[in-house]
Parts: C-alpha cells; sequence; structure tokens
C-alpha cells in the first residue's frame, strides 16, 4: 500500500445553524487503501460523504484530494479531480439499458464531451469499454435490460460500475450492500474487491461482517469525531467502539 494519502481531513467542521454535526475531524486515507467509515445512526457519516464529494460546503477546516484543496468545489468539479461517489439510494437512468448507463459513465473520462449531435453508437471505443466493463461486473447477461428492471442488487453493482467508469481514484461508496441478502452482500464484496483493486476505497456501511472481511483501516465516526482509526483487529478489540455501538458485539 502507497503512503501518500490519497484523501486528507484536517479540522472539518460542519454546522446546520447551531447545531454542530461534524466537529474537527482529522483523517488521513492512503492511496489504494480500502477505508470503512462506521458508526451509529446520526454519527454525521453521510454528511461527511457530502462534503468530502462537494454537495455542502465545509463550515471551517480543508479537504484534500492528492494534496490538492477539494473545499468548495462543485460536485462535479470534484470529479474530474479524480474522486466519484454511489448514494444509498440507487441512482440510476432507469429507462436506459446496462450498457447505455455504462457508456453515459464512460464518456467524460475517455474524452467525449456531451454533445446532442454525436452519436454514442458510433463511439466504438466506448462500447469496447463498457462490456468489459459489464463482465467485470457480472451484467452481460443483462446488457440490454432497463436498469430500471434489474433485480436490486444488479442495479447496486451496475451503479458500482458507473461510479469506477468515470475514471476515478478515489471512489466513496455510501452503504453498497444495505438491503441485501447474505449471499448477495458477499458477491458485492467480491465484486468491490475486484473492481477498486487499482483505486482507494472509502466506504460507508453498517454491516459489521462486510466491514471486516474488506477494510484494510476502519474508521469510527460518533457525534461527528473520529473515536478510533485503526486495523480491523485493533478496531474490534476497542472498548469505545464497543460502548459507541451501546452493547453491540462486534465480530
Amino acid at each position: 500500500m502507497s503512503t501518500q494519502n490519497a484523501l486528507s481531513l484536517s479540522g472539518v467542521t460542519k454546522n446546520f445553524g447551531k447545531a454542530e454535526i461534524i466537529r474537527g475531524v482529522d483523517l488521513d486515507i492512503r492511496e489504494n487503501e480500502r477505508h470503512v467509515i462506521i458508526g451509529p445512526n446520526g454519527a454525521g457519516k453521510s454528511t461527511l460523504f457530502n462534503l468530502i464529494s462537494g454537495r455542502m460546503d465545509v463550515t471551517a477546516g480543508e479537504i484534500k484530494l492528492f494534496g490538492n484543496s477539494i473545499s468548495g468545489m462543485s460536485p462535479h468539479k470534484v470529479n474530474r479531480m479524480g474522486l466519484s461517489r454511489s448514494f444509498q439510494v440507487t441512482n440510476l437512468f432507469p429507462n436506459m439499458t446496462t450498457l447505455q448507463n455504462l457508456k453515459c459513465a464512460l464518456l467524460w473520462d475517455m474524452k467525449h464531451r456531451y454533445a446532442f449531435w454525436k452519436l454514442v453508437n458510433r463511439q466504438h471505443a466506448v462500447t469496447e469499454k463498457a462490456e468489459q466493463l459489464m463482465e467485470q461486473l457480472n451484467l452481460v447477461h443483462r446488457r440490454d435490460v432497463p436498469a430500471g428492471l434489474l433485480t436490486y442488487a444488479e442495479q447496486r453493482a451496475l451503479e458500482i460500475g458507473t461510479t469506477i467508469g468515470s475514471g476515478a481514484k478515489v471512489l466513496l461508496l455510501d452503504e453498497p450492500t444495505a438491503g441485501m441478502s447474505r449471499t448477495e452482500a458477499d458477491e458485492v464484496v467480491e465484486l468491490i474487491r475486484q473492481v477498486t483493486r487499482d483505486c482507494t476505497l472509502v466506504m460507508v456501511e453498517h454491516d459489521l461482517g462486510v466491514v471486516f472481511n474488506l477494510a484494510d483501516r476502519i474508521s469510527v465516526l460518533v457525534y461527528g469525531e473520529v473515536i478510533a482509526c485503526d486495523t480491523p483487529e485493533a478496531v474490534r478489540a476497542n472498548a469505545a467502539v464497543q460502548e459507541a455501538y451501546l452493547g453491540t458485539e462486534v465480530h
């Protein structure tokens, strides 16, 4: 694993009126690391993702991506700097096929700008790359199926595909296994492991089986503060983490 930081947060704070939701978070995530953020409901995990991805502005502090400040940047500019994000609720074009969704995700990274007078079907390199991505996602057999008709697990896999299709080197995945059976979750974890091999992964996840199976390091966020940041083994043994989960045993 690289010692270079892909993502650095320094004194990051977010207030909504008088309510302080994120309270001075300092966090360094290394390049090519799989880093999982856990914490009880209301800890501020989604707010933290919103700050990193540019959907919200920080009240104080700074966020850097590969050493460059992205604080205050709009989401599309953050994306073009090399960071892409998925959401808790699947965010696809439901009437477009699996292939078409992936082609849309690939256009910008493959130097094609959005222009109504260009037919994407004529961009053969884009189609070829999308088909390679479908193989990675195990969705070749669903190539021409509208995204809205895919199973929930298939939609989540496709959304992961559109996230990595942007060419980003830092991927934020927000609860990618939420609502899945154990078998589906295990398949998605293996998919994430494969497709993020050359990327930095930052993930919010509630399923502790998934967390301890996938993470290189884990950060625990409680009431807007990071109370622990360490290896899975160290976090598992941390008494403060046990208390933060209100007696929930970490296996």
